[in-house]
């Protein structure tokens, strides 16, 4: 029975979806279905720089820079100068060598970009141009001239704006949130309406956010070159859609402005909060007060609001990372959404955007008891989401990111705990898992215990090699990041306890699973080399702190086979738990681990 449990407990451990679970975490590639995955290559910035990747973790390239990075269709590397994606007035178009080909300054007073940017096509100008968020200032006069509540101070105030340069860095459109509002308080200003019945302005005195800097916190946008749209998301759980093809002029930057200014420029589209408009019940605490609703409140905190590509699944849905923040829950956990926009309260598609409200709600009980969540309002529009079972395992206060694949899989970045994993979308297993091992420490083999994002990633892109920035480039694989050799489990990992080969380090060395694993009083440890080589195997705690060493010598070619009996180099017996073992031949490593419990 002994034995049986303990099979049992690697099997769960080697759930990639438990991950977050534990204290002590391996990092880099930690899991891999090659027969399930979108094959490519993930782009990610973290510290300072940006990395190219295989799936088996592999550095590919790298540039020195790395906020949020991502790949332009014209083959570049554009981001962000200055590693904080909360705070940025330059943004870099660089080329595979890492030379500068574009970059733009914004240096206007008043204006504070933050968080999201894209280089677009505009088909009315016929040329590649560049948009971004930025937070505007508002002074208190024009705050209290609006008709915002006099009882409150506004100064300080700010409303986020996206803006558009050409590519010689002059403003050709400008969209501000301050010129689409509404209120109800001061019926001899023109914004005086009812907020019900204006569901394309955004309320000036929102219940409980009286406007102030950085207001709306908008932290990321798309285009849709298609329509023409622009959408753009506000981590206090709405995202809005923006008509840029009717409020654009090309070579009239004064009259786009105006009329992006315009009831053109009033939102085609919102999601998320209905209550914002008087549309739905706000998030409340129920009558016993241990518990709470999240109201018609879909989402918190999220970020990456986009449209699926043409010729993907789902194309012209739209996908956010909802993070699931603020929504009352008790338990809360981050989700991954699809929403049609189009869908009525039949589940029939319009060809025109919906509101949410009109389309309605399915109610959805926990699928788990042990969840402890309440039922929920889930709207309609809502047709595909991905959250993990354990709502411990995927989780995101901040940042993050998702991608949809060509295969119909999601690719998702969670940036507190610089989580990296492609789900499938039937059966919504994880197919491939990475953990960054870049730290505020440097990098680590092992992540231990830490506050939130410690190892963060703001986002993550999935690449194939016949992209525009890859092609014809060379892809050769090097070194991982840690310069440890890939260790990850497979499929048969997760359903066989049997030995399995190792990886090859210099030619034809190999390490193989030590054997029996887990054990009780010794185990077998093999190893090949090809030729002879200095060879150490040291054994390492989670901590990384080195338990046993076995071997350190000069080794001719051959099968070699060492025996650990559990105890440390002072021959005292180590706790139950799991250990590494890495074999290093010539300074190149191969590690693996082991559990032993007695």
């Amino acid at each position: 029975m002994k034995r049986i449990l303990l099979i049992s407990a690697i099997l769960i451990a080697a759930v990639p979806s438990y991950t977050q679970e534990c204290f002590y975490i391996p990092t880099e590639t930690r899991y891999w279905d090659s027969s399930k995955s979108f094959n490519g290559y993930t782009l990610f910035g973290s510290g300072g720089t940006t990395y190219l990747i295989d799936m088996e973790g592999h550095v590919i390239h790298t540039w020195r820079i790395g906020t949020n990075p991502r790949f332009t269709d014209n083959g570049t590397l554009l981001d962000a100068v200055g590693g904080n994606p909360s705070n940025q007035n330059q943004w870099k178009e660089l080329d595979w060598n890492g030379n500068t080909v574009w970059q733009y300054t914004e240096s206007r007073s008043g204006y504070y970009p933050h968080h999201d940017f894209a280089k677009i096509y505009n088909p009315k100008l016929k040329d590649s141009t560049f948009m971004y968020i930025a937070n505007r200032d508002i002074t208190s006069a024009q705050c209290l001239a609006a008709g915002c509540d006099p009882a409150n101070n506004y100064n300080g105030a700010q409303m986020d704006a996206i803006v558009e340069v050409d590519r010689s860095g002059n403003v050709i459109w400008e969209w501000w949130f301050f010129d689409h509002v509404v209120q109800d308080i001061s019926s001899g200003k023109s914004t005086y309406g009812v907020v019900k019945d204006n569901p394309g302005k955004i309320d000036l005195n929102m219940r409980g956010n009286p406007v102030k800097s950085d207001w709306l916190h908008c932290n990321s946008m798309d285009y849709n070159e298609d329509l023409d749209l622009v959408v753009v998301n506000s981590v206090h759980g709405e995202f809005y859609v923006i008509d840029h093809g009717n409020t654009f002029i090309a070579g009239k930057p004064d009259s786009s402005i105006m009329l992006a200014a315009s009831t053109k420029g009033d939102f085609l589209y919102r999601f998320g909060d209905p209550a914002k408009y008087d549309q739905g019940d706000p998030p409340s605490v129920l009558d016993n007060w241990e518990k709470a609703t999240s109201g018609h409140k879909q989402m918190g905190g999220a970020h990456n609001i986009q449209w699926i590509k043409s010729g993907l699944p789902g194309a012209g849905n739209f996908m956010i990372f909802n993070n699931g923040q603020n929504l009352f829950e008790l338990t809360p956990q981050s989700y991954i959404y699809e929403i049609n926009p189009y869908l009525n309260s039949s589940g029939t598609n319009t060809g025109k955007f919906v509101n949410p409200p009109i389309a309605g709600y399915n109610i959805v009980n926990s699928p788990d008891r042990n969840l402890m969540k309440e039922k929920k309002n889930v709207s309609k529009q809502i047709v595909w989401k991905y959250s993990s079972k354990n709502n411990t395992s995927f989780f995101s206060t901040i940042g993050s990111g998702v991608q949809r694949l060509p295969n119909g899989n999601t690719f998702v970045c969670s940036m507190n705990d610089g989580h990296f994993f492609e789900v499938s979308p039937a059966d919504t297993l994880i197919v491939w898992e990475y953990i960054n091992p870049l730290t505020r420490d440097g990098k680590k083999k092992i992540k231990v215990d830490n506050y939130p994002t410690y190892n963060a990633a703001f986002r993550a892109y999935r690449y194939t090699s016949d992209h525009p920035a890859l092609k014809d480039k060379d892809l050769t694989a090097g070194e991982t990041i840690t310069g440890f050799d890939p260790d990850y489990l497979t499929p048969s990992d997760i359903t066989s306890s049997e030995p399995t080969g190792g990886f090859a380090a210099t030619g034809g060395d190999q390490l193989s699973q030590n054997y029996p694993n887990p054990f009780s009083y010794n185990t077998s440890i093999s190893f090949d080399l090809e030729n002879g080589k200095k060879v150490t195997v040291v054994i390492f705690d989670l901590s990384g702190k080195q338990v046993r060493s076995l071997l350190n010598q000069g080794c001719p070619a051959g099968r070699y086979n060492l025996t650990w009996d559990g105890t440390n180099d002072e021959g005292i017996r180590v706790p139950n738990g799991m250990y590494f073992y890495i074999l290093t031949a010539d300074n190149q490593k191969i590690s693996k681990k082991m559990i032993y419990s007695r």
